[in-house]
């Protein structure tokens, strides 16, 4: 697969994720091994449809609606009807700049009769006249162009009046918080994840207990016995315990003890750092949560090409706890020191420096899709575009196989 992809999250006023972006580049153009003179076929072709057509929609979103860009190529050639999903989950984008004529009007009709939805990325030419406004779904606005204020507010307001707007690239949590009230309206930026400065000085006693669970496991040679009896006192993550154990060997349990001991300590770490994780962010946008996930995994797969196959398990647990200061609301220095996380990763996460670093700077880059970061750090690390690729691919598809399992030992509960 020679194509970065990324999906990135568009949040509603109370930060449940309501779709997701595709972003997308070819990765010999990003490399610069193409030139810039395109041809028909480049024009007709795009990297997002193209892998939507390999993977679907479903490990990108979790069924969740995907936008995803097309040109007036792809709108006159019909490229949209040719991918075999579910039209309802798909949201065509178009640029602002494309000619609205009486063939594309009737081309974005043919579009919503047949399920799809149709947005546009900026302000069309004559704004709310323009032809196309009243065939929109959704209207994407970048906020790094206008100065956020009452003014802007007021326009938002009226534009959703008409349309769903999704208000793009929110910086930090205040700027959402400015935003949030505006009724029909998305929101998408690095404000959900960003790193927190300050926060509570509490942490809410089943935190503590999952907390004292992952210091425990990452001592070096951890007592079973004291292991079962943490678990015990937490519901939650007890019943994890069984439903994980029973995926893998079907028999009866008797006890958290006995659950424990047959795992040992090698699967009991597995399962403990992911549950652990699940639990902590439970109380967040379940965003959250699937980031982490997914930065573990992606970090995992990535040790290869970076030459550090044998610290895949310790990368896992620093894109793991990578937004831990997120999770608990506090800076991450002081959130690291609830954590017992090996020097690597606390280097890392709290001075980002060392070692394990340049993975985490690289997955940054990555999922905020800044292409540009990107292909220089594929130069100076000697990273393989394939290998970049499906590393992040195979790290979505382990997280849609993790909740598909969670959701289907809720429902045998």
């Amino acid at each position: 697969m020679k194509t970065f992809i990324v999906a990135i999250p568009f949040f509603d006023s109370k930060m449940s994720v309501s779709a997701y972006r595709l972003k997308s580049r070819a990765g010999g153009k990003l490399l610069g091994m193409m030139t810039e003179v395109m041809s028909m076929s480049d024009a007709v072709s795009s990297p997002g449809l193209d892998l939507v057509k390999t993977l679907g929609v479903e490990p990108l979103t979790g069924g969740c609606p995907l936008f995803i860009d097309i040109n007036e190529y792809h709108l006159l050639m019909r490229v949209p009807q040719t991918l075999d999903i579910t039209p309802e989950l798909l949201v065509c984008v178009l640029p602002n700049s494309i000619k609205t004529d009486d063939t594309i009007i009737a081309r974005c009709k043919e579009l919503k009769e047949l399920g799809f939805k149709v947005a546009v990325k900026g302000f069309l030419d004559g704004h709310t006249k323009n032809p196309l406004f009243e065939h929109l779904d959704y209207l994407i606005v970048d906020v790094r162009d206008f100065e956020i204020g009452e003014k802007f507010i007021a326009t938002i307001k009226a534009l959703s009046s008409l349309t769903t707007v999704v208000l793009n690239n929110i910086a930090d949590m205040d700027t959402f918080n400015a935003l949030s009230g505006i009724p029909k309206t998305l929101y998408s930026g690095r404000f959900f994840s960003e790193p927190i400065t300050k926060g509570v000085t509490k942490i809410a006693p089943i935190k503590i207990n999952a907390l004292n669970l992952i210091n425990r496991i990452n001592q070096d040679d951890f007592d079973l016995g004291d292991i079962a009896d943490t678990i015990s006192q937490d519901p939650s993550l007890s019943i994890s315990l069984l439903r994980f154990i029973s995926t893998i060997m079907p028999r009866k349990i008797e006890s958290i003890r006995n659950a424990v001991a047959i795992l040992g300590q090698k699967e009991v770490k597995r399962w403990a750092t992911t549950a652990v994780s699940l639990q902590l962010a439970d109380d967040k946008p379940n965003e959250i949560s699937k980031l982490s996930l997914i930065r573990a995994r992606f970090a995992e797969n990535l040790a290869k090409s970076y030459e550090m196959g044998i610290f895949s398990q310790s990368l896992f647990m620093m894109g793991l706890f990578s937004l831990l200061d997120v999770i608990l609301e506090m800076p991450m220095e002081k959130a690291a020191n609830e954590v017992a996380l090996e020097e690597n990763v606390r280097e890392a996460l709290v001075d980002n420096a060392g070692s394990h670093y340049k993975v985490l700077e690289f997955i940054h880059a990555y999922e905020h899709a800044n292409w540009d970061e990107i292909a220089i750090l594929m130069v100076k690390y000697n990273l393989e575009l394939e290998e970049v690729t499906s590393a992040y691919v195979d790290a979505l598809e382990w997280y849609k196989t993790l909740l598909d399992a969670i959701a289907e030992d809720s429902a045998e509960a």
